[in-house]
């Protein structure tokens, strides 16, 4: 039998000086990383809290119980095709049926469960898009990271209102602007048919194109959804009737005076309908129409800034939308504590551009939120009573928000008119000097040949 002889295999010198290339991590990475933990975390501590909802600093059952009692309730009442017309509890447009439909949708979880559960989805639904939005170029993740921190500072009560799920078509709203303003008006016109602030985030696109193609989506989207609700339910427009009635609630600014004038005497008090812990007594009724007058200025001074407004950055539209919305909640006759939820997406989308003047404000919004979360539910007896104690939390609750609502149109004002006087500076310096010439050569040196 031939065998072949063995060769053995050559060998191949080795060379120190190749190296095999490293694997980086993509860029930002770690700072996702960091972000998800804090929001599992800070979840994780607001679920707990709900589950021990029944202690005492916690609010004895209240705050849950809004979901398992009313909520649940209206859920009866919706199901069987018709809005609850006669309840003064009902104030909302018709899109929040269909919010409040939706945990009847979840299957092997009770109402409250499944309630809990979708609000912590959409919540998880937020902290991804500002993240996504906060890794592009010129961005920040500031956005996310106030997200994630600041809604705890309300406890647990996000996780049993339904205003998480309103913030989310807001802040998708603004996030989807770069991309289609189509998909930013449609958002802003859902939003607004669940409560209508929404609404007011298409206040700050720039004048043109994009504020009419955003526009004319909202009105599109709109009465299509609006459509629908009017065929298939009974009385969808019956939350007019009960917003009309409403007085003004001890946590708004206009309770805030009459309960330090119950401390001068005024005789009122506090009383519960229309949902909430309303004043009665004299005088309220004007305290009522100050409020509304209020609004009405407020609307005055950003339809001023709209058509003053010369300068548009990436930014602006979340700016305009964020000072809207304080300037509207300040000078609301209710300012209840869920609305923080409102102001903290809304700064939250401003920190995720490098351009934004909101920084301030956020700080002011963030502080207003712990001192809100203080008062209700831990101190709500005394903000009831109108006790010292509770008088001097509401007056620094809300004078942090009025601040923020005066600094942030101010603020808003200024940088669209700040570029404009900058412009104007250049093009007079322009005007008045012009550029140096250049002095002919000599003939000599130019080849010219006499």
């Amino acid at each position: 039998m031939n065998r072949r002889p063995y060769s053995p295999l050559p060998r191949v010198p080795f060379a120190p000086s190749v190296r095999l290339p490293r694997l980086r991590r993509p860029p930002g990475l770690s700072r996702l990383l960091c972000l998800a933990v804090a929001w599992a975390v800070t979840r994780a501590s607001m679920l707990w809290l709900l589950a021990h909802n029944n202690e005492r600093p916690l609010g004895h059952g209240a705050v849950a119980r809004e979901v398992w009692r009313l909520y649940f309730h209206w859920y009866g009442v919706l199901s069987h095709g018709a809005f609850p017309a006669h309840d003064t509890l009902w104030q909302y447009p018709p899109g929040a049926g269909a919010v409040l439909l939706a945990p009847g949708l979840v299957p092997g979880l009770s109402y409250f469960q499944a309630f809990v559960a979708l609000t912590l989805g959409t919540d998880a639904l937020i902290t991804a898009a500002l993240a996504r939005a906060g890794t592009r170029p010129g961005r920040t993740l500031l956005g996310a990271a106030l997200w994630t921190g600041g809604l705890p500072l309300l406890l647990h009560l996000p996780l049993a209102r339904y205003d998480v799920e309103v913030t989310a078509f807001a802040v998708l709203s603004l996030l989807a602007l770069s991309r289609s303003t189509r998909a930013c008006g449609a958002l802003a016109a859902l939003g607004a048919l669940v409560k209508v602030w929404p609404a007011l985030v298409l206040l700050g696109l720039a004048r043109g194109r994009p504020t009419r193609t955003a526009w004319l989506s909202a009105a599109l989207t709109g009465t299509v959804a609006l459509a629908a609700f009017v065929v298939s339910f009974r009385n969808p427009l019956a939350f007019l009737r009960q917003q009309g009635g409403r007085g003004v609630q001890v946590e708004s600014l206009g309770g805030t005076a009459l309960s330090l004038a119950r401390q001068a005497g005024w005789r009122g008090t506090t009383r519960y309908q229309y949902g909430a812990m309303e004043l009665v007594g004299p005088h309220v009724r004007a305290v009522a129409t100050a409020s509304l007058a209020l609004t009405a200025v407020a609307f005055a001074l950003l339809l001023a800034w709209r058509v003053r407004a010369r300068h548009w950055t990436p930014a602006t539209p979340y700016d305009a939308a964020l000072s809207a919305v304080l300037l509207f909640t300040v000078t609301s006759r209710v300012i209840s504590p869920q609305y923080m939820i409102w102001l903290l997406g809304l700064a939250a989308v401003c920190l995720t551009s490098r351009h934004t003047t909101q920084r301030p404000v956020a700080a002011l919004i963030v502080a207003a939120t712990a001192l809100s979360a203080v008062a209700y539910p831990a101190f709500y007896a005394e903000v009831v009573r109108c006790t010292w104690t509770g008088c001097l939390l509401m007056l620094a609750r809300n004078g942090l928000l009025a601040t923020a609502a005066v600094l942030s149109l101010t603020r808003l004002w200024r940088a669209s008119r700040r570029r404009e006087s900058t412009s104007r500076v250049h093009m007079v310096t322009t005007g008045q000097f012009s550029r140096p010439q250049m002095s002919a050569a000599p003939a000599s040196l130019r080849g010219d040949r006499g």
